[in-house]
């Protein structure tokens, strides 16, 4: 895997580099989101690594239906020439991460132990947008492991709040 993204980084790069002085970061994303979930599927991997599948035909399959960006075509011709087509997810990612930075989006995934009320939401979503000083991609997930509480992930930060990780820390501590 982190041979793949070192492989990707200098597209995601160039992709971001171009999308951005376009100002078309937004439609560069959705072209490659699409075209990375194609290339995750294990047939269609499969056949973009077969030396039978012409250039063309992978541009026509990783392309998404109706008007697609000119320069996201010959993006898609450069990484089908280098042979990196199947790179697509993980430049995608790398792509989001970007974009996220350059938008001053902090991706934010909340897990509970149980479902959060909008009113919550917001709450953690204010004092995380106090924080970091940026917008907040908030996404949530239920984890009735953690008993209760909630564990934040913000990328390089992460706050367990959760009842489990109290006792984990706990136990920790009466072990030593």
């Amino acid at each position: 895997m982190s041979t793949a993204l070192t492989l990707a980084r200098p597209y995601a790069r160039a992709a971001v580099s171009l999308a951005r002085e376009q100002g078309r970061l937004s439609i560069w994303s959705d072209a490659l989101g699409f075209a990375a979930m194609i290339a995750a599927d294990e047939s269609v991997a499969s056949l973009l690594n077969s030396p039978s599948m012409s250039a063309d035909a992978a541009i026509t399959l990783l392309s998404p239906e109706g008007e697609v960006d000119a320069d996201f075509l010959q993006f898609l011709r450069v990484l089908s020439a280098n042979g990196r087509l199947p790179l697509l997810p993980e430049i995608a990612t790398l792509f989001e991460q970007a974009r996220a930075e350059a938008e001053k989006i902090v991706n934010v995934r909340v897990t509970s132990a149980s479902a959060m009320d909008a009113a919550q939401v917001e709450t953690i979503s204010t004092a995380l947008r106090r924080r970091f000083g940026s917008e907040i991609a908030l996404t949530q997930a239920v984890d009735p492991d953690l008993i209760g509480g909630a564990i934040i992930d913000a990328g390089d930060v992460v706050i367990d709040g959760s009842v489990r990780g109290k006792l984990d820390r706990l136990r920790t501590t009466l072990a030593q």
